[in-house]
């Protein structure tokens, strides 16, 4: 509860959490590419892509487009570190709950850009979702990421094939944790894409709004093995 010492177990670790994360970075993908510019707020592979593409295009000025959210994802990941460092110790709040309470206002203001501030959007969401990755890093004791999919592709393949060479149960459970959080990134995805269509910039509040319940479950602690820090 709000309030106790988040040293212990704690539900930012949480099943039900990874996949109201998941929902939302699968939502945010869809929404920065069919809603600002094509770029990604997650995958910076296939922004480096298309950075390398327009350069080679002589497209530099576009290739700002995709420059910037990169290295707004590099500035995503070393604040994150600070705010662990400094806010790790913190009795009332649990430090990964700083980070979402900044990513949320991130997404607030985002959503609040006209078209014309494209960039400053997707920088906003880069920085956002570079946050996330790294403070969220896992669930249950297992590895897994919510804002991307193919390291959760590779591993839960690996562990399905360890299943069915060893025929133990655990790993069919962590293969099927995989897999069900890559569905609920796509199901995000679809949710994302619609919401975009309909909605316009401000759709990405959807987003901010799955963080929030994120956010206020992680006030309740869940019994489990698992890192804490």
């Amino acid at each position: 509860m709000a309030g106790k010492n988040f040293s212990g177990k704690q539900m930012s670790e949480a099943f039900i959490n990874s996949a109201f994360l998941a929902l939302s970075g699968g939502f945010q993908d869809a929404y920065s590419y069919n809603c600002r510019g094509q770029v990604f707020a997650n995958a910076q592979t296939g922004n480096i892509v298309l950075l390398g593409q327009n350069i080679a295009s002589g497209n530099f000025q576009n290739a700002l487009h995709y420059l910037f959210p990169l290295l707004a994802f590099l500035a995503g990941v070393y604040l994150s570190e600070w705010v662990r460092e400094l806010c790790k110790s913190f009795q009332k709040l649990h430090w990964r709950q700083i980070v979402l309470a900044f990513e949320i206002v991130m997404l607030a203001i985002a959503g609040l850009l006209p078209q014309s501030l494209n960039v400053v959007s997707n920088v906003l969401m880069s920085f956002a979702c570079a946050m996330q990755v790294d403070s969220f890093r896992k669930f249950r004791g297992i590895p897994c990421a919510t804002t991307m999919c193919i390291g959760n592709m590779r591993s839960g393949t690996e562990l399905l094939c360890r299943y069915h060479i060893t025929k133990d149960p655990e790993l069919k459970r962590k293969s099927l944790h995989y897999y069900f959080i890559i569905l609920v990134f796509a199901i995000g995805a679809a949710i994302g894409a619609v919401a975009s269509q309909k909605f316009g910039n401000p759709a990405i509040w959807i987003a901010a709004g799955l963080m929030l319940l994120g956010f206020i479950l992680m006030f309740v602690k869940e019994e489990f093995q698992g890192e804490t820090e």
